[in-house]
């Protein structure tokens, strides 16, 4: 099952159930984390509650492509699927980023190969909803980097006890300039508003039953062109993501609807960084696809 958010000029905030071309929201329900909430209350999976949701709905389907839209004011347009209360990456997962950090470090020569070899994960905040954006929306370009680049990534979330309930699309951008001049700046080169761009859709995980078997793809236009266009598959990513939990829960309270970004295999070159106005495309197989624009901050830019 396909679970999206959208929100309304009138009704606000609504959850829906993705069927072929259509949306149908469900009665009442403005976000996904109280559908994942009711789920482990009654001992049942999200799909499960979602499924007798959409039995029960007596709202109108929407069409799917006019809510694939860029947000406004005046118009229902997609909203990213969950509002996640916090937000966790995970970096050096593939072996080419642990090649290519490496590579390309100024200072410190080895911390990445060490990453990728050692027993623990890398494990970062990206905040919360609060710097996170939806689709067709703008991520951005910190007032104070040169080189930011989009960091294609399948993303899980999680329900009770570290439990698995659905899947979906993150673009954890990423300030790269920031970080090479010296890893200890990676809060900074990471957390910003607009830093994590997250949909279309939330994936059950009874639907996407083996997230290790999927292409992920990445696509950056600029003025109308494609000037960056990989893809990697997940079956090349070293850590199984019940690592990534065990050692993000360690001594660590993580709650309901927490969002984990899995690391990327799509390498986009320091000389393709980010413009403002570049459009970025991230395609999940079995997901879907996200798209953003992308906006540069000012150094006097205020919430």
């Amino acid at each position: 099952m396909k679970l999206v958010r959208f929100c309304d000029p009138v009704a606000g905030n609504r959850v829906g159930v993705l069927e072929g071309d259509h949306v149908v929201p469900l009665d009442g329900r403005r976000t996904t984390t109280d559908l994942i909430e009711e789920a482990i209350e009654r001992g049942q999976s999200l799909a499960e509650v979602a499924a007798r949701e959409r039995e029960g709905t007596s709202a109108a389907p929407r069409s799917y492509a006019a809510l694939d839209v860029p947000p406004a004011a005046d118009r229902a347009h997609l909203i990213s699927p969950i509002a996640a209360p916090e937000i966790w990456a995970c970096g050096v997962t593939y072996r080419r980023s642990a090649e290519f950090r490496e590579g390309d470090m100024q200072t410190g020569k080895g911390i990445y190969d060490m990453v990728y070899e050692s027993e623990r994960p890398e494990i970062f905040s990206k905040g919360g909803d609060s710097r996170c954006v939806g689709p067709n929306a703008a991520a951005s370009i910190r007032a104070d980097s040169a080189i930011t680049v989009p960091e294609a990534e399948l993303a899980y979330v999680l329900g009770a006890n570290g439990e698995i309930v659905g899947y979906t699309i993150c673009d954890d951008v990423s300030a790269w300039d920031i970080e090479r001049e010296n890893p200890l700046y990676l809060p900074q080169s990471k957390v910003f508003y607009g830093c994590t761009v997250l949909g279309p859709v939330l994936v059950t995980s009874d639907e996407l039953t083996d997230p290790y078997s999927l292409e992920v793809r990445c696509v950056i236009e600029r003025e109308g062109q494609a000037i960056f266009d990989e893809s990697v598959g997940t079956d090349r990513i070293k850590r199984r993501f019940d690592e990534l939990t065990e050692y993000l829960m360690l001594n660590n309270p993580i709650p309901v609807g927490t969002v984990v970004s899995t690391g990327t295999g799509v390498i986009v070159p320091p000389e393709l960084g980010l413009h403002a106005g570049d459009n970025v495309a991230i395609t999940i197989s079995g997901i879907g696809t996200l798209r953003h624009t992308m906006a540069k901050l000012s150094r006097d830019w205020t919430a």
